[in-house]
């Protein structure tokens, strides 16, 4: 029986429609395999290193917290190497990661490696480790933090725009672009910087053994080669890897042959943006979109 001219189009669609439909379904199966054996990373196969690196802009991450719990409870995992490349991020980013590697250290020996960079919150989370070690050639340092806004009432008005702002008190929402900065309200932003400043030199003080006035004399902003944060008592070798695992054996006991296995750290929340940012990189996403409060960067205006 032959089919007329409508007919054997609406054929033809069904068809199309079908293939992408089951296009779509072997993707969603294939992604679900992935994330199934993902979560099965092989972390407990036996006696090893675990690696997890830390790169870019330094945020608040559950994902990461929870995966370092999983490495501190994990007792085939022998110690943690922490890669850094980073020029920082948010204080509360750095202050976090920190603070999940003391809670790894506790159990394992912790090694810090610095990559090309590794400022402000960067060197905040090498301070985490138990051994912090950086090339010659890295950048490091850059201790303190930066809130920063602008001044634009002066453009407002030479285009004849006017800010109403209706706030609850003198001080809320300052600074802000929208007002002039009253003495009362600079006063109490630079008492907050002071003070988030004053948590990251207790940090440096307390983990490098330190007084506070040698490394308030250190934490004036400025950058430190491998070789003058050496000098400065702020990393403890010069080196890579293979300084990495021979402290680790000399001091722990742990052989050097033991296999290095990389901590993946896997969103749950968000199932695809592995998969996209595989595909595109991280120029559509980009992480400087999401800092926001108290920073801890160098350099923030280029990221």
């Amino acid at each position: 029986m032959s089919l007329d001219g409508d007919q054997y189009l609406d054929r033809r669609r069904l068809k199309r429609r079908l293939t992408f439909w089951r296009i779509v379904g072997v993707v969603a199966v294939a992604l679900a395999i992935i994330a199934a054996v993902g979560r099965f990373d092989p972390l407990d196969r036996g006696d090893r290193v675990a690696r997890i690196s830390v790169s870019g802009l330094i945020l608040s991450d559950k994902a990461r917290d929870e995966a370092l719990k999983d490495v501190a409870g994990n007792a085939n995992i022998k110690a943690l190497i922490v890669d850094i490349d980073s020029p920082g991020g948010t204080f509360v980013g750095g202050e976090s990661l920190y603070q999940g590697l003391r809670d790894v250290a506790e159990k394992k020996p912790v090694v810090a490696l610095m990559g090309g960079t590794a400022t402000s919150a960067g060197y905040m989370i090498a301070l985490g480790a138990d051994q912090i070690i950086a090339r010659a050639g890295s950048l490091t340092g850059s201790i303190g933090v930066i809130l920063q806004t602008a001044d634009i009432t002066q453009l407002l008005e030479n285009l004849g725009i006017r800010p109403e702002i209706i706030k609850s008190g003198p001080l809320k929402a300052q600074p802000n672009p929208f007002e002039k900065l009253t003495p009362e309200a600079r006063k109490a932003t630079e008492a907050v910087v002071q003070d988030f400043f004053n948590m990251f030199v207790d940090m440096v003080a307390s983990r490098r053994g330190m007084d506070h006035e040698r490394v308030a004399a250190l934490a004036d902003g400025r950058v430190f080669s491998g070789r003058q944060a050496k000098e400065n008592g702020l990393v403890d070798v010069i080196g890579a890897e293979p300084e990495a695992r021979k402290w680790l054996a000399e001091t722990h006991n742990i052989k050097a042959e033991l296999p290095i296995t990389d901590v993946k750290v896997r969103h749950e929340d968000e199932p695809w943006r592995d998969l996209i940012q595989g595909l595109i990189g991280k120029t559509l996403l980009s992480e400087r979109l999401r800092l926001d409060g108290m920073i801890s960067l160098w350099q923030p205006e280029a990221y």
